[in-house]
This record gives structure tokens, sequence and C-alpha cells, in this order.
């Protein structure tokens, strides 16, 4: 070999960095568990949520321990929250559904159990708000007993009459002030939040007091079915990178988590679509 070049080295691009992706059980929904976390590990995948359906009829310690095992991290259980109800025994079952919630989380090895807050179009807005609160602060010591911390999801405002009476960012930093617990912090999910003009602000309010836990990406195409028609990511029009740096500068430094609910892409052929979400993922978060 020439002397010139004898230091000279291939041009070898280095590996993608998947390190701080997890995908949601929910994803890939025609997925059992154990298919979800071979498949995930296969493609380099480093971390699960699991939602609660995608244990049904197992243990989830032994889940848990199948999770790793693959080289996965559970990274959090989906999910508890609907407290919101007209009659009280309604109330209390779901106080009850979410201690039990923390205990599959902690079974699982899994050290978020994400809070969809609920509604009730039957009653006033701030009614179910300040049965969301009652709520939380009835669980809370049990999560704490747990180890499991509790996130709060605000969803999008076509929810608030079901599925969410909180609907920004700044009324889940609101809610967690409120309690003053190391045990509650904020998800933010980009699907529900993108069109909101403060939330650069309250991602970094959420930042500053530590509560900053979860971030849920996907994307939006219009017109949309807004239940099942999310996006991959660079399919629509949410600013991921620039909501993801928002993140990053407020100290965010975790998983970005894969959440797609798709009617369409439930019916391809899952291996090629999780190929899809790994170029998605690492060409537009």
């Amino acid at each position: 070999m020439c002397a010139a070049h004898a230091n000279v080295q291939p041009n070898i691009a280095p590996p993608p960095d998947l390190s701080r992706l997890c995908i949601h059980t929910v994803t890939t929904r025609p997925w059992s568990l154990d298919e979800a976390i071979a498949h995930y590990a296969l493609a380099g995948v480093s971390g699960i949520t699991v939602w609660r359906d995608a244990l049904a009829g197992d243990e989830p310690r032994a889940a848990g321990q199948r999770i790793r095992a693959a080289g996965l991290a559970p990274v959090s259980l989906c999910r508890g929250g609907f407290f919101p109800a007209r009659a009280a025994g309604d109330r209390a079952a779901a106080i009850d559904d979410n201690r039990r919630a923390i205990d599959v989380a902690a079974a699982l090895g899994a050290p978020l159990l994400v809070l969809v807050p609920g509604a009730d179009p039957g009653q006033p807005l701030d009614v179910s708000r300040g049965q969301i609160r009652e709520g939380i602060e009835a669980v809370l010591p049990h999560a704490l007993a747990a180890g499991v911390r509790l996130g709060v999801e605000p969803l999008h405002p076509m929810y608030a009459a079901t599925r969410s009476a909180i609907n920004t960012l700044r009324q889940a930093n609101e809610l967690c002030e409120a309690l003053d617990s190391p045990w509650l912090g904020a998800v933010v999910d980009v699907y529900h939040l993108w069109w909101d003009p403060d939330l650069g602000r309250e991602i970094a309010r959420a930042g500053a007091a530590g509560r900053l836990w979860a971030f849920h990406i996907s994307d939006w195409v219009t017109p949309t079915d807004i239940l099942t028609d999310r996006a991959l990511m660079g399919e629509g029009c949410i600013p991921i990178r620039q909501i993801r740096g928002w993140m990053e500068r407020a100290g965010f430094d975790g998983y970005h988590e894969v959440e797609i609910f798709s009617t369409r892409r439930w019916t391809q052929e899952q291996r090629a679509y999780l190929r899809e979400i790994v170029a998605a993922y690492l060409a537009h978060s």
C-alpha cells in the first residue's frame, strides 16, 4: 500500500441512532405483545410503551422480564385516568382502576403511568376538572408507595366533552402545581398540542419545574378522523422538530414515543409498517 494512503479510512456512515426511539404497542395493534417485543428489538428500537389491552391475560411481571430480556426498556404504561363521572360510585370505581393500573405499571417495571384525564359530557367542564384533581390526589399515595410516576396528558379540545377536560399544557401545569407532588408531571403529545400558541412557553415551564416526563410523536393530516387517522412523522403539518427542540431546551432527555392510531396502518403488513416508522423517525423527528 502506498504510504500516502496508508491511513485513509473507508467512508462508512455511522449506524442510525435509535437510542431514544420508543413505540407504543397500540401503534402496531395487530401484533400481540410478544410479537411487538420481538419485532421492535429486531428493528433496533430501544423502548416500548405497553397499552393495558396488550397485557390481557398476561402477567405483568413476566411481561416486563420478557421486554428487558429482549433489550427493550419498558418506558410507560397506557393508560389510567378517566376520573370524571356524575355518579359517585363511578368516580370511586375509576380511582380503584387507577390503583390497579399503578400496580400493573410497577410489576411491569414501567416508571410512568400515562393518565388520560377524562370528562363527562353531562356536566360542566369545571366540575370534571375538579373531579380530575380529586381523583389524582386520591391515587398519588398509591403511586408513591409503588414508585410509579403519574403523567397528565392533555388532549386536543375536540375531546373536551368525552375524553379529557384538560386540553392544554398550561392546564396540566396548573394541575401539577396545585397538587405539588414529585410523582406528578406532564406528558406532551404533539398530536394534541401542536396548535397551541403557548406550547413553547408551557414546555419551558414544565421543564423548569422538573415535570416534563414524556414526549409522544405522530403527525396530523388534513382532512382527518381525529381518533384513528394519525400519520407518520413527516406526512402532515406538525412542526415536530421545533417541538422537540423546545423539549430538549427545557431539559427533556427521555424517549421519543411513536403513538399512532391509524385504521389504515393497522391493515398494513406490520413489518413493512415498522420499517416505515423507523425511517420516518430518522428523517423527520
